[in-house]
């Protein structure tokens, strides 16, 4: 059950959350068409770029050292703010540089966003509670997402992609200046140590945020990609397919959290790896644009069991230890972004099936690896306490 303490940042996280993805999703679904189409980008420019984007997540780090002169819940809201500047004005700036330009600015905002997210929820909820509330902002995010999706489609019956990015820049930007005109902290939460921290212990947490990075990249850059420019998908049908896409998250995610909470975070994980086997493998050889559309939505449904990574993280760290982790996984988890689009683009060119049988390779890494995942003490709440006290409030807080 929510303290009264805790509401403030449930609320603060959520609608940071909201513009986060109305920002990413609003830049996603709009950026490959307008890098094809006015831009005139092929595979190796669109990885090339890819890599750019994921510069800032490899600085994540970095963000344990901002946190000495802002507070974590400040660089959270300027975080936001910097992700509209970026979505905002890529519009403006329809060239290869102003593209990259556009793409790193926003790209620190959301990263950085993210890193300080999974730390601030980590530190001001519970392990029973933890997965609930990521998996209730995770379909927040999906519904968030649809809204993005709906906004796209309604402003390209009459705006060229310059007014759409303003439009949607500009909104995120404005709940950035709210967020940094709030204070949804309290003292009863352990203080954490301002420097990076890398524990022997935390070896397998490291291990499974690498994987998972370097499985997204692909998720991320040559999913869409595929359906793109083999299937031919246009802006309306791409803008479509995330709404469909974010609403089956939407409904699946806080299942997934309590999913975790029931069942383990081992169980979860594994599922998931099987699950990422057969989609690359799909995606490598059908020719059906039907069949990519779904394994995508799938794709994506079985990306939102990551969060299982970081309550993993939870139940083996110490408590001090959380911001300065999520910082320093947010890096290892980017340590593959930085060159494997890049990579992945030069062999796209090769064949476009290679970057797809190298992400079901990596997902019979993972999966081997997530059976190695124990954890060492019980959540202070068992599912039987949190389920229902959390199902009966969750309406009412969220």
């Amino acid at each position: 059950m929510l303290t009264a303490e805790q509401k403030p940042m449930l609320r603060f996280l959520a609608v940071m959350t909201a513009a986060s993805m109305i920002g990413l999703q609003g830049y996603t679904i709009l950026f490959n068409n307008y890098a094809v189409e006015v831009i005139g980008l092929d595979g190796s420019g669109v990885g090339l770029l890819q890599s750019i984007r994921e510069v800032p997540g490899f600085l994540a780090l970095l963000a344990v050292f901002v946190m000495l002169v802002i507070k974590e819940h400040r660089l959270s809201a300027l975080s936001i703010a910097l992700l509209g500047i970026g979505t905002g004005i890529t519009g403006l700036l329809p060239s290869f540089a102003g593209l990259a330009f556009t793409t790193l600015v926003m790209s620190f905002g959301f990263h950085y966003y993210e890193t300080t997210n999974q730390s601030l929820t980590l530190q001001y909820f519970s392990q029973g509670i933890s997965p609930l509330i990521m998996g209730r902002l995770r379909s927040l995010a999906a519904a968030s997402s649809i809204a993005s999706g709906i906004l796209i489609w309604i402003l390209g019956l009459f705006l060229e992609y310059r007014g759409t990015f303003l439009v949607v820049g500009g909104l995120v930007f404005l709940a950035g200046v709210w967020g940094m005109l709030q204070d949804p902290t309290h003292p009863d939460v352990a203080p954490q140590r301002q420097r990076m921290v890398l524990k022997r212990k935390y070896m397998l947490y490291y291990v499974l945020t690498f994987l998972s990075g370097a499985r997204r990249q692909i998720f991320m850059v040559f999913s869409i990609f595929l359906l793109v420019k083999m299937f031919h998908f246009s802006v309306r049908e791409m803008t479509l397919l995330f709404i469909i896409n974010n609403a089956v998250a939407w409904v699946l995610n806080p299942l997934i959290g309590k999913a975790i909470v029931s069942f383990g975070e081992r169980r979860i994980s594994s599922i998931e790896y099987a699950g990422v086997i057969v989609i690359f493998l799909t995606y490598a050889y059908t020719d059906s644009r039907f069949v990519a559309a779904a394994m995508y939505i799938l794709d994506n449904i079985l990306f939102n069991f990551a969060v299982a990574i970081r309550t993993y993280f939870q139940k083996i760290g110490e408590p001090q230890d959380i911001a300065s982790s999520m910082a320093v996984g947010f890096t290892i988890n980017h340590i593959a972004a930085v060159f494997l689009p890049a990579l992945g683009g030069y062999l796209w060119m090769i064949n476009y099936r290679i970057p797809f049988l190298a992400g079901a390779a990596l997902g019979v890494v993972s999966l081997a690896a997530a059976q190695f995942m124990r954890t060492h003490h019980e959540p202070d709440e068992t599912p039987e306490q949190v389920l229902p006290a959390y199902t009966a409030a969750e309406s009412e807080q969220l």
